[in-house]
Formats: structure tokens, sequence, C-alpha cells
């Protein structure tokens, strides 16, 4: 597993891919797996802080709560049209809470990008990625696929 820089250093195409769509959004769409096993998906504000992919979330959140208990999550950007010519990204890796000397420069961080800051405990976490992937559809059904590791285009015509 790497951290965001190191992923950027990897993989520079998929990282700006990455990048592009998740920006487009402003946030992003997270798995984890609830208690029963089931997963969950949610909406998360996201940032790169210090190299690392970092989340923040609501204290006690069930979704911080999931990371809690299981690491294993998936970061995925957020779809917006069922043509999937936007691009689809997805980072599959594990989170795990920020370690507590960096949080204050962390929420510091936030606040200078947002001018806003909890008024209470809230979670951070700091997602390391094991793989990812982009896949993204032409008009005429042709499907274009990237991942790491391998780092190789692919393509799939529609028959």
């Amino acid at each position: 597993m790497v951290i965001w820089s190191e992923f950027e250093r990897l993989a520079p195409e998929l990282a700006t891919l990455a990048n592009e769509r998740f920006a487009a959004t402003e946030f992003v769409m997270l798995g984890t797996l609830r208690k029963n096993g089931w997963p969950r998906i949610s909406p998360i504000e996201y940032t790169i802080f210090d190299g690392q992919f970092t989340m923040g979330g609501m204290w006690q959140a069930k979704k911080a709560l999931d990371i809690l208990r299981d690491p294993r999550c998936v970061v995925h950007s957020a779809t917006t049209s069922k043509s999937g010519q936007e691009g689809d990204v997805k980072l599959y890796g594990r989170a795990t809470p920020i370690a507590p000397e960096r949080e204050e420069a962390y929420w510091q961080h936030i606040y200078e990008l947002t001018k806003w800051r909890p008024a209470g405990p809230a979670h951070v976490f700091v997602f390391d990625i094991e793989s990812a992937g982009y896949v993204t559809f032409s008009g005429d059904g042709t499907m274009r696929w990237l991942t790491w590791p391998g780092g190789q285009w692919r393509e799939q015509k529609s028959s």
C-alpha cells in the first residue's frame, strides 16, 4: 500500500485522472463494511494533506465506526451520468485514524481551505492505496480502462 504522493509518482496518469474526477464534484463516495458484513456507501469530503489522501467526518458517524472496526474500504468518484463518458475512478485500500500529533495541523489546513472547523470532536482518516482503476466509455460503446498496479490502457468494443 502507498500514500497518495507515492501513488502520484508510481501512477501519474491515473492519479491525474482521479484528481480531475474527484475535483469535479468536490466529494467522493466511500464504501465501507458494516458490522453485519453488508456494504455501506456514503458521501464524504476529502483533501490531500501532507501527501496523504485524507477524509474527515462527523464524530461517531456510521461510516467512521465501520472504518474503526475494519479499515478496508473503497473510494469512488461520484457518478453523475449514465453514459460513463465522464470516467469513473475507484481506489481500494485501508483507512486509519490520522496520528494524533497531526490532527491540529490537519484542521488548520481544512480551515485555510474552507474557513470552517468542527466545534467538537470529529474523525480524520488517512487512506492508503492498494489498487486503483479508471474506466470510461465512448459514444460508440467502447470501454477503456487503466489499472494500478499494471498501468496500461486496455480497450474493449461492445458488440
